[in-house]
Order: structure tokens, then sequence, then C-alpha cells
């Protein structure tokens, strides 16, 4: 695949390397010129025809009126043979890679029998193009090794400018990646790169993951993990494609009020899908659609801030999965207009505002695009991976004293990995403490067998589309890694498969992965990985993978692992001595919950934002999102003040039904998120760790926490949260029904000269709010 290389920094490369071999650039532009005729990009005579042409030209700019009578012929062929190199370069570089210069070089030195001079710095890398860099490292790299030594510092300065220049400029970024990437590996990302600019953060991560695994890892554990197929487009493509369409006009979205953001952006979406892209971008993604044929490809958003320390901007762009089948035309239809959508997701509201409250408003985010070939295996008319998931370097949550935070933590998935991410549907994915891989958060079967999951996404290849089916429907005895997914529920237990799947139990599996983690290598290798990364790191990490179980004729399981993103894990911040008061009065305790519980401590929470669960659940589907909306001015209004946001079920799901349907922007002043759940209360708490939603909540010191009001050990005060004055009216304009469906308690009205206090311990798991006298 030829460099994407712009031709005029690959015509200045050219001239600047020539000039490093005065006495052999000769030599070099004839072969430069026999390359072109051999290749028929020009004919010798066509070519000598313009060289005249061109240098009586340059004469008669010069004032001569009679250009070949007016100049003595010494100067004539001087000047002549000037316009000669000049035109060798030209249409060199307009037509073949810089590849192909350096192979002329070497070939013309060897020729000659010269060494190479001494690979001395004669530019300033941090303004030379590209090309010019690599030229130098390879140059540095064809030494022998005990003369190479002394130019290493060379070799790194132009590592950490390709880097800075191609992958991503974020300085913790590179001081780790500086250490790890080769010549060769960042030739290999300049190759897969359309256009200019950087690759962006998710790209850099999940690269740089990769090439760490590879040099760590012990031999026999190289077969075990698969690098993904992969190309970009580079992040300055994205002002191109605005610049092409007038899309520009929308460049100040990100000072605008969030209403007109939300207000523009459906309009933003469909002048950007409706727009076109340059010719030559169209033309090398057809080059990838010939490459990849009718494999299915994922089109991430790669932006300059993605997945960077502090900032994970998990889940504010688009990823569009395209089953790719057909004829190319529909292909490269699709391709482009999810390509659209991601750019667009730029200016997404959630997006903007994540970048206001984290002050990088002034920050020019541009995009960059990531097409990856998507992990799986076709099964029947369905393509999908064998698990999915993502994986954290330490577990935030322990639902065990035993459990071990520094081994880490895994949410598991059959199919794509969607469901891992997103908190969707009234369904559950795997949780794995990767200390005690067997231990469950629910001890009991029944529990366990309505917290699995029920549904599985995938791609549909004979309807080219991705869909969500119930697993019943998919899942047969054919499938090849079924005794390792899934087991068998029958009377109160679970049986795993030892022999084929009779068709009358096929409405009795269960996602369990159970066989998984007892028969398999897999907690232990997925600790090796996070323990290597976050090592490297210097600091937690989590992971998005793929898993491939491949089975073979014993019915033994070979696991290869695809690593799709890598980033510093998002934490809460340390908190000082927890320690939870005995004896508090009944009057000031006004909850208490041991679930999951952990560790902070939240002081003078002066506002308590309470969504009564039965007015919710009473409110029409499209009322939810209305009330979503309304808890994100009250949010605004919130700001400067400790608050915390309490209400049923799973709040940020993208289904109403089972809690409130908020993003970022509707929350991010608060300082605690907890979710009720119970009998016609909401769905029933699933530990959000390791979604989008769960990274948004950690970034911005928001603690989560889970109230079962049907648990014994509960404590939630009816008196202070429906009966408590309620505020919502000096906050924002509200009417009656309104104060129905959303409560504002300000403590102080409830008590006067008190606040809350939220003390929450990981080691007892028990998190206590009561009321605290004002000092």
């Amino acid at each position: 695949m030829q460099s994407f290389s712009n031709s005029s920094d690959r015509l200045m490369s050219i001239t600047l390397a020539l000039g490093q071999y005065p006495m052999l650039a000769g030599r070099m532009r004839s072969h430069m010129r026999h390359e072109l005729y051999n290749r028929d990009i020009i004919q010798k005579q066509e070519f000598e025809a313009q060289v005249r042409k061109q240098a009586i030209l340059s004469q008669e700019r010069e004032g001569l009126l009679n250009p070949v009578g007016e100049e003595p012929a010494e100067i004539w062929e001087e000047r002549h043979s000037r316009v000669r190199d000049q035109l060798t370069d030209l249409i060199f570089s307009q037509h073949l890679s810089f590849d192909h210069f350096q192979t002329i070089i070497t070939d013309v030195l060897n020729e000659r029998g010269v060494e190479r001079s001494n690979p001395t710095l004669t530019f300033n890398p941090e303004q030379a193009p590209q090309e010019l860099i690599f030229e130098h490292a390879w140059s540095i790299l064809r030494l022998p090794p005990d003369e190479r030594d002394q130019y290493e510092h060379h070799l790194e300065e132009s590592r950490v400018v390709l880097i800075r220049t191609m992958i991503s400029d974020q300085l913790p970024y590179v001081n780790i990646a500086k250490h790890w990437f080769t010549i060769p590996d960042l030739a290999e990302i300049r190759l897969r790169k359309i256009g200019a600019g950087r690759i962006g953060g998710k790209a850099a991560g999940m690269l740089l993951a990769h090439r760490i695994l590879v040099n760590e890892l012990p031999e026999e554990l190289q077969a075990s993990i698969k690098k993904p197929e992969y190309y970009f487009i580079g992040s300055n493509e994205m002002y191109s494609f605005f610049a092409m369409n007038d899309l520009e006009k929308w460049n100040d979205q990100k000072y605008k009020s969030e209403e007109k953001m939300m207000e523009d952006y459906p309009r933003i979406v469909d002048e950007f899908v409706n727009s076109q892209f340059p010719s030559d971008i169209i033309e090398r993604l057809k080059e990838i659609l010939e490459q990849v044929g009718e494999k299915p490809l994922i089109v991430r958003s790669s932006s300059l801030l993605e997945d960077s320390f502090g900032t994970s901007f998990a889940g504010k762009y688009e990823s569009i999965f395209l089953p790719n089948q057909g004829e190319q035309s529909v292909q490269i239809a699709a391709l482009t207009n999810a390509i659209a959508r991601v750019y667009a997701s730029t200016l997404n509201p959630d997006a903007l505002l994540y970048r206001r409250n984290k002050g990088l408003q002034d920050y020019d985010e541009r995009m960059a695009i990531l097409i990856m070939v998507v992990e799986g295996k076709s099964f029947e008319k369905y393509y999908l991976p064998d698990a999915s998931g993502v994986a954290f370097s330490r577990n935030l949550y322990r639902w065990a004293p035993q459990i071990r935070r520094e081994d880490g933590f895994v949410r598991l998935v059959w199919g794509l990995g969607t469901r891992a991410v997103d908190r969707v549907g009234n369904d559950y994915p795997r949780l794995i403490a990767l200390s005690h891989p067997l231990l469950r958060p629910t001890p009991d079967q029944r529990t366990m067998e309505r917290c699995s999951q029920k549904f599985v996404d995938l791609l549909d290849l004979e309807e080219n589309s991705i869909k969500t089916a119930p697993i019943h429907e998919v899942l047969n005895a054919d499938y090849p890694a079924l005794r390792y997914i899934s087991q068998i529920s029958d009377e109160g237990y679970f049986q795993s498969l030892r022999s084929r799947l009779m068709e009358k139990d096929r409405n009795k599996l269960v996602l369990t992965f159970e066989d998984l983690l007892r028969r398999t290598p897999f907690g232990e290798r997925m600790r090796q990985f996070l323990s290597i990364l976050e090592k490297s790191y210097e600091n937690p990490v989590d992971l998005e993978f793929t898993l491939a179980i491949d089975v073979d004729n014993n019915n033994n399981a070979n696991l290869r692992f695809t690593f799709l993103q890598c980033r510093p894990q998002s934490q809460l911040a340390k908190s000082k001595e927890t320690h939870i008061p005995g004896h508090l009065p009944e009057k000031d305790l006004i909850l208490q919950t041991r679930f999951m519980v952990p560790q902070g401590i939240i002081d003078n929470i002066s506002h308590v934002l309470f969504v009564p669960p039965a007015e919710y659940f009473k409110l029409q589907m499209n009322e939810r999102f209305e009330l979503a909306r309304i808890i994100g001015k009250v949010n605004k209004v919130l700001k400067g003040k400790t608050s915390i946001f309490v209400g049923p079920g799973r709040w940020g799901s993208a289904n109403p039904d089972l809690g409130v349907p908020i993003g970022y922007g509707d929350l991010y002043n608060t300082r605690a998120l907890i979710e009720l759940s119970g009998k016609d209360v909401g769905a029933a708490p699933e530990p959000s760790l390791g979604t989008h939603f769960f990274q948004d909540l950690l970034e911005a010191q928001i603690y989560p926490l889970a109230v079962m009001l049907d648990d014994p050990q509960t404590v939630f005060q009816s008196s202070f949260f429906y009966h408590g004055p309620n505020v919502l009216s000096e906050l924002i304009p509200a009417d009656d029904s309104l104060k129905e469906r959303l409560r504002i308690i300000e403590v102080d009205k409830y008590r006067k000269g008190h606040f809350l206090r939220l003390i929450m311990n990981e080691e007892t798991n028990t998190a206590v709010g009561y009321l605290v006298p004002t000092q």
C-alpha cells in the first residue's frame, strides 16, 4: 500500500536527501528517471521535450528575446541540467513513494561501493517533512550495531517527533510511547494512514497496548494475542471535509448555550451525512475496501483528546458497525455515511459539554477516523465474536472481602462489545473479579439466571445490518464454543454441557461463561495482560477486547485476545479516613446501603435531587426524556453547591423504562448518583463498572451507589425524601405536576443549621448518609 503523504512534502524530502549526496545526486536522478520510464509514467522523449520547454520559459522570464542565440552554450547547458533535475524530482514525487526513492539511494550507494555517510543531523526534525525524518532514522538503523549506539539520541528524537506528528501530542502518552514504538512500527502507521494529521487517541492506545504486550509477553503466550486489521484517516482531513461542504459555520457550536447545541444537532447530523468527500479520500477508501473484501468493519472515532490521561471521552463520539456486504458502491456509501456521522458527533452536545466542564473548550479537538475489521466469526447468517468485554487493572468494587482490588475486573458478554460498555435494556453482563473469577456478586442460582445476558448484539450478513436478538434465537448445538459460554439451567442448578445439546434443552441455555473460567486460563491471562500494561503505563488501565475461543477436535479451547482500546483507568480521588460513626440517632440517619460500596466521603451536602419512583413510572416515554432534560437544567443551577441525585432504576440507560435517561451533560455538577431498586421501583441494580456511563461518573468524581429498598439492612428515610420541603420552583420555573415528579430538598430547610454527610466505607461495604450540625 502506498504512502499517503502529501506530494509536496515528498518533493521537499527528496530534494533535501539528494543534497546529502552531492557527488552521487546525478546518478541517483538518472535511476529515478529510468524508474519513471520503466513504469510508463512518462516517455523519455516527452520528458526531454518538457525539460527544453521549461528551460526556454525560464529564459523568457529573464527577458531573453532570443533564448537560444542570446545565451552562451555553457550557461544554457547549466540551465538545462538544473531544469532536468527539478523536473525529475517533481514527477517522481508526484507518482512514487519515498520508499521507492530510498531504494534507489541504497542501490546507487551499493553499486558504487560507497558507505553511507555518518547520519549526522543536518536539519531540524521539528520542521522537516516526515519522509526526511524516516530516511534519517533508517540511515541509523542500517549501521552496524557497534556504530549505531553513538546515534541513539538522534534515533530517539526521530521517534518522538514522529509520534508527536503522526499519533498524539499528549505528553503523558509520548513519554510512554517513545520507549516502545520502533521506526518500523511508525512506518507501518504511515502506510495505513490516509491524508494529513494525527491518528488520534483511541488508535494511539490500541497500537501502544499491542506493542507493549508483544515486547513483554513470554514467547509461549505470543500466539494468544492478535493484532487487529486497521486503517486511519488523519485528523486534518476533518477540516478538508468541513471546507468542501461549507460546514465551517458550525465551528463555534462549543460556545453556544446548551439549549442551542441541542436544537442545532439534528440539523448538523443531516448536513454532514448529505455532504461529499474529496475524490482522493474516496479513492483511498475504495483501496481499503478492495483489500478487506466483505469483512465487516467498524468506523470508530479517534479524536486528539480521546483516551488521554483524565479525559477518556468514553461514549461521547460515534462508533458505527458496518456488515460491509454487497457491491462496492453499497459498501462505499455506507462507509462514507459512517465517517460523516463520526465527524458530526464532534458537535454532539454531550461531547461539547464534557469539554466545557473539563476546561477543554478552547482546544482544537480534531477528529481522526479509525477503520477496523470487526473481530469475530461467521455463524450461520451472523457474524460475531465468541466474547467481548472491558477489563480494568484495578477493581473498584469488591462484593466480597477476599477479592483483591489489584488483580482487576472484567465485564464480559457474548457477541459485540456494545452490551459490555453501554447500559442497555433489562440485560446483564458477566462480572468477573480476576482474583476470584468464579465468585459471583449474586450467590443463588435463581438470581444468577435472572441477572444473566438475555440478548446478543451481532451483525446479520444476509440483511446487511447490525441487530439485537434473543440468545435462544442464535445459540444452538452447532455453535463451536457453546460449552464454554453457556450452561443448562435444570431444577435449580446449572449443568455444564458434556455432550451435544438436545434441541429440547435449547431454551434452558444460560450464558454463564462458567466453563471458560474453570477450564481455560482466561482469568490468569487477563491478569497478566493488565499487570504488564499497568506497569508500563505507570497507571491503572482499562482495555476493550474481543476473545476468540477456538475449539479443537478434543473440545479443548485455545484463546486469542484482540485488544481494541487501551487507556488510563479513571478513578475516584483517594479519600481520607472514612470511619462510620456508631449508634447514629434514627432521626439523623437518612439512608444506608450495603451493596458494592466504593470508598469516599462527601461533606456539606446542601441539596438532594430526588425522583419519586412511582411518579416517574407513571410518565409517558416522551415525558421521561423531558424530565431528564429538566434535571439537566437543575444540574446547571446547582453549580457551586454540593448536591447528590437519587432516583429509580439504572440512570443513564438508553431505555427509559429502566431508569432516568440522562447523559453526562445532565449531571456533571452532582457528587453522587444513588440508584434505587426494589419491587415496583426499578431494574435490579447492575453495577455500571466498565460502562461509558461509569467512566463519566468517575472522571467527574461522582460516586455511584445502589440502594436495594427490599434489603432489610437498607435505610431510606421516606419523611426526608417525600416530605422534605421541595425548593424546585426556587431554582427553575415549575408547576405542581413537575414538583410531584421532581423534588429538590434543601437540607437546611428540612432541619435548620444542618447539612448531609455521606460516608462510604469499602472495607465494611457500608454507606450511610446522615444529618450533621453546621459548625
